[in-house]
């Protein structure tokens, strides 16, 4: 992966206690066993448990200020940045914390499609972390693992902490990326999905330099070739929608969007297992067994996992290869989309279950990234909350949000692709009082939408949001297409909506530069009743 961001230094760590590189799963899933708090379920996963913290800790993030990325990086509370002293203060604290440790080291890359992978080696003092990695990234065939020069180093220490008095950290956790050192450091924190997303955030800066499009979505593939994406934050569905049976699986979470058309940037998937059932999600639910790592599930005395206790974290999850769910499609390459999906979980209850979009309202949606964000997910978040993340992705941006949306729209006009806004969030009422949206409605509109039936209904302008909303789809109920017809108090709803749309157009005024086209596709308040 070409780049101009300077040269990888070695890893100038003198290692004296054992080294293991690229485990096989069974020797990891044997030393997690053997020296970490670890069990195997039922079915012979590994399961274990990240202490205090079961989610992301925004907070602790952060992008050493360098002066070969200082005018290209979006800086404020997302990316914050850091002095090099420090950052070199953090690496010669996690150099001496390892130096005695038995480590483990995946070298592999991020990325499916050789122009644009990233060769990359992660560092881990817990067995079941390098298991987690081995899966997750895109594991090297034996020929290229003799040739892999990482381009890229990842460190991952939970038992290393910093001291915000000495450190200059916000808290004991830190997750600090150098784009000239070549290298993140994590520590104070095992909670795993910090490791998968600072490597999505390093693709997010170096890919856009490449004309790549990185995106935070999942994919999938029909049988003719078409693609369909998924965009949308945790817990919205990405993972959940994109495992259909009838449909072959490119990824979950992250890929990105060459002149070629998509690749995925991992090799495996990190889904969420609150209410996890094998009626509603069998792919997902298969995939639970040797190999895959199982964080913050509450196990039975018979090592089952209870999929519905949520007595340590709303944010259960599942580490798996791509491989475990059938037909995936390996490698995760495909053609450019013909459809785009844009998930949210409205907590309001008001947004339409599924809406096509026009380009405009496409880019104002995509901009905006309304979602509610939902439990355990980050740190302190204990119930759904209103939020809006630029580009379905906002803390794993490094550039502006205009650098990503610029493109979304340059390859969503040259490849005329329909795009759709799908609500898996609530209905009936507002999170509390009404229920969340039934999968298998769900399924059925995006099927329609994917299949291109969903265009031959007949449609209606909602007249809040200026979404169209058709009025029928094969097996979803015809009044649960309306939102509005869902609620007993049909002012409730009016209310409802246009705090919505309020809070829609406060955070649209962040926008600068904005066209009035696309401005104008967002929501209207509206003072008359519906008829």
């Amino acid at each position: 992966m070409s780049t101009q961001f300077g040269t990888n230094r070695p890893t100038e760590i003198n290692f004296m206690g054992p080294v293991h590189r690229n485990l096989p799963v069974s020797l990891l899933v044997e030393k997690s066993l053997a020296r970490e708090e670890s069990v195997l379920t039922d079915q012979g996963a590994l399961h274990v448990t990240t202490g205090k913290y079961t989610g992301r800790s925004p907070k602790d993030k952060y992008i050493v200020d360098e002066p070969s990325i200082h005018d290209k990086v979006d800086w404020g509370s997302v990316n914050q940045p850091m002095s090099p002293d420090t950052f070199e203060r953090l690496y010669q604290k996690v150099k001496n914390h390892l130096e005695k440790r038995e480590v483990f080291i995946f070298q592999g890359y991020a990325g499916s499609e050789e122009q644009h992978r990233l060769p990359l080696q992660v560092i881990n003092e817990k067995a079941w972390q390098n298991l987690f990695v081995h899966q997750l990234f895109v594991r090297p065939t034996a020929e290229e693992l003799l040739e892999h020069v990482p381009q890229f180093t990842v460190i991952s220490v939970p038992e290393c902490k910093a001291d915000p008095e000495v450190d200059g950290t916000h808290s004991e956790t830190f997750i600090a990326v150098s784009f000239e050192r070549r290298m993140v450091l994590i520590g104070g924190t095992h909670y795993a999905g910090e490791i998968k997303k600072s490597v999505f955030s390093v693709m997010n800066f170096l890919l856009p330099e490449q004309n790549v499009l990185p995106m935070h979505c999942s994919a999938n593939r029909g049988d003719d070739g078409d693609v369909a994406l998924f965009f949308g934050l945790s817990g919205t569905g990405k993972t959940t929608l994109s495992a259909d049976p009838e449909r072959l699986l490119i990824g979950d979470d992250e890929h990105g969007w060459s002149d070629r058309g998509i690749f995925n940037v991992e090799g495996g998937c990190y889904a969420k297992c609150i209410g996890l059932s094998a009626e509603k999600e069998p792919q997902i639910w298969n995939a639970i067994r040797f190999g895959s790592v199982l964080e913050n599930v509450v196990l039975h005395k018979d090592h089952t996992p209870d999929f519905e206790d949520t007595s340590l974290t709303e944010n259960t999850r599942v580490a798996y290869p791509i491989h475990f769910i059938p037909g995936a499609q390996i490698p995760g390459i495909g053609e450019n989309p013909q459809v785009i999906i844009f998930l949210t979980a409205d907590a309001f209850g008001v947004l339409p279950p599924i809406a096509k979009l026009s380009p405009a309202q496409a880019m104002y949606h995509f901009l905006s990234g309304y979602t509610s964000k939902l439990a355990g997910t980050e740190r302190g978040v204990t119930e759904p909350e209103a939020t809006f993340s630029a580009c379905f992705g906002a803390p794993f941006l490094p550039r502006p949000a205009a650098v990503y949306a610029d493109m979304l729209g340059e390859k969503i006009a040259q490849h005329n692709v329909r795009c759709y806004l799908v609500n898996t969030g609530w209905t009936g009422g507002p999170y509390g009082e009404g229920e969340r949206m039934k999968l298998c409605y769900t399924r059925e509109m995006v099927r329609a939408a994917i299949d291109g039936s969903l265009e031959e209904q007949a449609t209606a302008i909602d007249p809040v949001f200026g979404l169209t909303i058709p009025t029928s789809c094969p097996q979803v109920p015809q009044h649960v297409l309306n939102p509005r017809n869902t609620w007993a108090d049909k002012d409730a709803y009016d209310q409802k909506a246009n705090e919505l749309a309020s809070l829609f157009q406060q955070n649209a005024e962040k926008f600068i530069g904005l066209s009035e086209g696309i401005r104008a596709a967002g929501p209207k308040l509206n003072n008359t009743r519906h008829r």
